[in-house]
């Protein structure tokens, strides 16, 4: 049967070991060196002469008595260094016990906290108490892989909130205009309808299904925006600001741009749908007479859009929260047609796809600035770096 150990009895087996044979070792050199001293000492003494020369024949009476001494001598040393090696050794074990315990002792420590972890409380960090040394990084190494775990189980219930309010929204976005549909038909049942009041019911339905039409579109170009699958080709922003502009209804506001060249790698598609939509929002939530402002360009190698409008104050808050599924202005709108509350948020579904960072600011006199800026052109190919270079 085979005996476990712990690490600490390990330790003092291993130590109290090494003890043990350099003490057998040094005992027999040093009886090798007493034996060979003792046999040339004895034989000097018996004859009488410390002259240094060949020694000459012992008489048997002579040699006997220097062995027994000898022997005598060296039997004594043997049983007094036994004696001490064995006092030695038990000295030996309970102090490698001791120093094993105090080497171990971060160990269980790291064990101890690790048990009493749990995903409620993660809270918890190893103490770090010795120099520093190979526990101590052991101890760092498990502290910051806890920071990791930590840090990726907030992520992950930040997601899941956003989840569960991503589908509470749609719900509710999908469920009022089936409510809508269903009062009108109730109300217009509830007796005998002329045509006027079939004409009202039918164009409440109608209403109603272009909105959920409207919600089911935006929620399908939501989750291919968030997927950001197609190839991926040289866009430049301020060429792709110009085409929506020219097909864009501005109506009565100012349109004040500024288009440099912004050379990024993505999908054309999808850069499109973003600039398309921050243009309408731009539109929809500003006032007759009010100003849009775009500036493209490169700053810092990064390809950087920027559009402004004017339009209600909004708060900061406000402003973060624009990013969110089903989140709308509360300004008033310049077109009847109320929005799903889908189209910042597939902007920022479509920059995050491309790696890219999106910022809302709200303006202190109404309306609200987005910055868009996209990393530097690393994926581009040999042909389009070359490309991007000839550009100002």
């Amino acid at each position: 049967m085979r005996v476990h150990l712990t690490a600490r009895a390990r330790l003092t087996v291993l130590y109290t070991g090494m003890v043990l044979a350099a003490g057998i070792v040094l005992t027999a050199l040093t009886y090798v060196l007493m034996h060979r001293a003792l046999g040339k000492r004895l034989a000097v003494v018996i004859i009488g002469d410390a002259n240094p020369g060949p020694l000459p024949p012992l008489p048997d009476d002579f040699e006997q008595v220097g062995k027994q001494l000898q022997h005598t001598t060296l039997s004594e040393f043997l049983t007094q260094a036994s004696i001490a090696l064995t006092v030695v050794i038990v000295l030996a074990a309970v102090l490698g016990w001791l120093v094993a315990g105090r080497v171990l002792r971060p160990i269980r420590s790291i064990s101890a906290t690790a048990q009493r972890l749990s995903l409620e409380n993660l809270s918890e960090r190893v103490p770090v108490t010795t120099p520093a040394d190979e526990l101590t990084t052991l101890a760092d190494t498990i502290n910051g892989m806890l920071d990791r775990i930590q840090q990726g189980i907030a992520e992950c219930d930040l997601v899941l909130h956003s989840q569960r309010m991503f589908t509470a929204n749609a719900a509710h976005e999908l469920r009022t205009p089936l409510t809508t549909m269903r009062t009108a038909i109730d109300v217009t049942l509830d007796g005998r309808p002329d045509t006027d009041e079939l004409l009202t019911m039918t164009r409440d339905i109608k209403a109603a299904v272009e909105h959920s039409q409207r919600t089911l579109d935006g929620l399908l170009e939501l989750a291919r925006s968030q997927a950001g699958s197609g190839p991926r080709h040289l866009v430049d922003l301020g060429d792709v600001v110009t085409t929506i502009l020219d097909t864009a209804a501005t109506r009565d506001l100012e349109v004040r741009t500024e288009l440099l060249p912004a050379p990024i790698t993505g999908v054309p598609v999808l850069i499109e749908r973003m600039v398309g939509n921050l243009v309408d929002n731009a539109i929809a939530y500003n006032h007759p007479g009010g100003r849009i402002d775009i500036t493209t360009g490169r700053e810092n190698g990064q390809a950087v859009l920027r559009i402004g409008n004017t339009g209600a104050v909004v708060t900061p808050e406000q402003a973060h929260r624009l990013l969110e599924p089903f989140v709308r202005g509360d300004g008033a709108r310049l077109h009847t047609e109320a929005g799903a509350g889908l189209g910042l948020s597939i902007v920022h579904a479509i920059v995050t796809a491309h790696d890219g960072d999106i910022s809302t600011t709200a303006r202190p006199t109404g309306g609200l600035d987005i910055t868009i800026r996209f990393p530097r052109n690393a994926q581009l190919s040999p042909a389009e770096h070359r490309i991007s270079a000839r550009l100002p």
